[in-house]
């Protein structure tokens, strides 16, 4: 077998199409755009979505969702399960946790804690914000927290 001798399979491509060739072709004259009309017009045709100027779908149905970008209040989010690496007694902060490199990117709020996961060591853990489920397991784990 050579490269020359490679083939697509049968059926796998179809000739292309060539319009207004003459009559003989079957694709003559008109060039399979039928007689007159919008759509047999050179540039002919309408918009996506143009619905004959009744009110198009997307302009009758109501807008949903606000996603308020410029006053979002974005933070770094750490779940529980991530401070285990610590040894006991530590104090754990933004800081501590770039260098082990648990958070990636330190956003402009700041680190919020979540409460995914167990605690088994006694941390001292000190972030701008807490969930309550958070707080609850750091203080059954016999950890302090510190809200910035």
């Amino acid at each position: 077998m050579k490269m020359y001798d490679i083939k697509p399979a049968d059926g796998a491509k179809t000739p292309e199409r060539r319009v207004g060739r003459g009559i003989g072709s079957g694709m003559g004259k008109t060039s399979t755009r039928g007689h007159k009309g919008q759509w047999a017009r050179s540039g002919g045709g309408v918009r996506p979505n143009f619905e004959g100027g009744q009110m198009p779908m997307t302009r009758r149905l109501p807008k949903i969702g606000f996603n308020n970008k410029r006053f979002a209040h974005v933070y770094s989010t750490v779940n529980l399960n991530a401070f285990n690496v610590f040894e006991d007694g530590a104090t754990v902060g933004m800081q501590e946790l770039v260098d082990r490199k648990i958070v990636k990117k330190v956003e402009p709020r700041g680190l919020k804690v979540l409460g995914d996961g167990k605690l088994e060591k006694k941390l001292i853990i000190r972030a701008n914000k807490f969930t309550a489920s958070a707080i609850q397991k750091i203080k059954e784990a016999g950890g302090t927290v510190e809200v910035l």
